[in-house]
């Protein structure tokens, strides 16, 4: 009988009570016990498990579950004899930021003070005994929702306080996506408030703690030591590229074709492979995201759906509003290609936009890109990695994302796209016009207003337009070599009834052209001098079904010719 697959269930107790779905990861537990390391960080992609094995962590070690051994028989830890003493016999405090998700520091500090608050309510029971001592007890007092700064930093150093001593054992602390109100406090602009909160909140916790056993973190990201661990030396941190934990978190593609199998479905392993492996968490390749496969098996369609449980905002904004060579090499992943950087995995995210390579160290982190293969260089001590898009679920993913762009009610991309295609050149002046007014500043990093600079950034943009919209149809390339005045862009299609295109994108310059009409006549001149029908025609495309347009720019206003 086929186990029921529950979706969205991160509840380790009910999986294993109503016999459902369930990949075994309970080897974690011995892994991370006999790593012996004080405060362990991992960091792993959305999606990837961390809220599940954190809540089998809880049901192993916290007193609360003492005595429920069966919810781990059969399971890889329960044939360790030395781990079936140890179910059921530590406190443990286990909490989580995912609901953290505020536009304003205020609400965001607000959704971690009554986290907070609800763990005390959880352990009121504490104060019925005459174990803890009335300073312990009138601790509790202080935890309301109007508490200071100073005491929501202290309150889970107290509240282990409390635990070992009711207990007589150092409590455990297990806390699941630490990240969250970073992220939120980045993309809100509240970042440095927010970042001296949680650095003092995990000061007391973490390190100036002797009532803490062990404590186990997860999240996405490795947010800068600088930033808010500056004070722990005794934190381990497990990123995607180390080697310690590496088949704990998401499924291996032996687990996927088991689970396949099981389901009847073991003619879909080569089409899931495409769609949805490519993970690689240091040297372990082939690792699936869990989410997407239980919602295959469950399902039968092949959708992204692992990529679509999030609003991907940041990326997009990252990509959309940064420099001209950061969208470069988008086009360039999406074409299927790779590309190298050395990555920094303590992301800094005041470095976004300025630090070359903290984006693609954002986008491995966040499960974007896999690593092709990576050099160590001695002399320098840096490594750099060969990066490319994870899988196809990843590539429709900014697909969709970079179709979002153009998507606005005031923005006729698509109409302007189809008179293209008809060949309507008055119609796309109409609405390439519209289109440039209405999104030129959105591709604009703010750091100089968009009517002062060439259109650059515009212009990658709208390639990244181009290859979303005609995915499939064109195979879709621009020239880089010379700098922006003589960029060209050339769409080979796909189908034998589709028009070829050849677009040359060139800025007006009043002193050597009286008007945007002859910006069009050099360009299109220059598409003639250059010879740029010569790779079409090499290809097989006959000359009349090769068009050529002339873009000419003069801040936002565009004449095409």
């Amino acid at each position: 009988m086929k186990p029921v697959i529950s979706l969205g269930n991160q509840s380790f107790e009910e999986l294993r009570k109503n016999h459902s779905f369930y990949v075994d990861k309970t080897l974690l537990i011995p892994e991370w016990w006999e790593n012996q390391d004080s405060v362990t960080l991992v960091t792993r992609p959305r999606r990837f498990g961390k809220t599940l094995n954190l809540n089998m962590m809880d049901c192993f070690f916290s007193n609360r579950y003492a005595g429920r051994g069966d919810l781990f028989e059969g399971l890889a830890v329960w044939e360790l004899e030395k781990y079936r003493q140890m179910q059921g016999s530590f406190p443990v405090i286990f909490l989580s930021f995912a609901t953290v998700k505020g536009n304003t520091y205020e609400t965001s500090r607000d959704g971690i003070i009554q986290i907070i608050i609800n763990l005390y309510t959880k352990y009121s029971y504490l104060l019925q005994d005459d174990i803890l001592p009335s300073a312990e007890k009138e601790y509790f007092d202080y935890i309301k929702a109007d508490m200071s700064d100073s005491v929501a930093a202290m309150s889970l150093h107290r509240l282990s306080i409390c635990l070992s001593r009711f207990y007589g054992k150092k409590a455990i602390i297990l806390l699941d996506e630490y990240d969250t109100p970073l992220q939120e406090a980045y993309a809100g602009g509240y970042w440095e408030q927010m970042v001296q909160f949680i650095r003092s909140l995990f000061n007391a916790t973490f390190k100036t703690n002797p009532y803490l056993e062990r404590a186990f973190l997860t999240g996405i990201t490795q947010v800068s030591k600088e930033s808010i661990f500056s004070d722990l030396n005794n934190l381990t941190v497990v990123t995607t590229t180390s080697e310690a934990y590496n088949t704990q978190f998401g499924f291996t593609e032996k687990e996927v074709f088991n689970a396949l199998e099981s389901f009847g479905m073991s003619g879909e392993k080569a089409q899931v492979k495409a769609w949805y492996d490519g993970f690689t968490f240091g040297s372990q390749r082939d690792i699936y995201n869990p989410w997407s496969i239980t919602r295959f098996l469950k399902e039968k369609l092949y959708k992204p759906y692992w990529a679509n449980t999030s609003s991907n905002s940041l990326v997009s904004h990252l990509i959309r509003q940064g420099r001209p060579d950061v969208k470069m090499t988008m086009e360039d992943l999406l074409n299927g290609g790779t590309l190298t950087a050395e990555i920094d995995e303590e992301i800094v995210f005041d470095q976004l936009y300025g630090n070359r390579d903290a984006i693609w160290s954002l986008l491995l982190a966040s499960g974007y890109l896999r690593v092709e293969g990576r050099h160590f260089d001695p002399e320098t001590g840096i490594w750099t990695y060969t990066l490319k898009l994870t899988n196809k679920e990843v590539a429709i993913m900014f697909r969709n994302m970079i179709k979002g762009w153009f998507a606005g009610g005031d923005v006729p991309y698509n109409e302007f796209l189809k008179a293209m295609l008809q060949g309507d050149v008055k119609v796309m002046n109409r609405y390439m016009n519209q289109v440039a007014l209405e999104t030129f500043s959105s591709f604009d990093s703010g750091r100089k207003p968009s009517e002062e600079t060439n259109p650059e950034r515009f212009y990658h943009g709208f390639v990244l337009g181009l290859m979303a919209e005609f995915m499939g149809r064109y195979r879709i390339t621009s020239n880089r070599e010379s700098g922006f005045g003589r960029y060209d862009v050339m769409l080979e299609p796909l189908k034998d009834n589709d028009p070829a295109f050849v677009l040359e994108f060139k800025v007006h310059d009043p002193e050597d052209e009286a008007s945007l009409a002859d910006t069009v006549q050099t360009a299109l001149e220059q598409i003639d001098e250059k010879a740029y029908d010569t790779e079409l025609t090499a290809r097989g495309i006959s000359r009349d079904r090769i068009r050529h347009y002339g873009f000419a720019f003069e801040g936002k206003k565009v004449l095409i010719g």
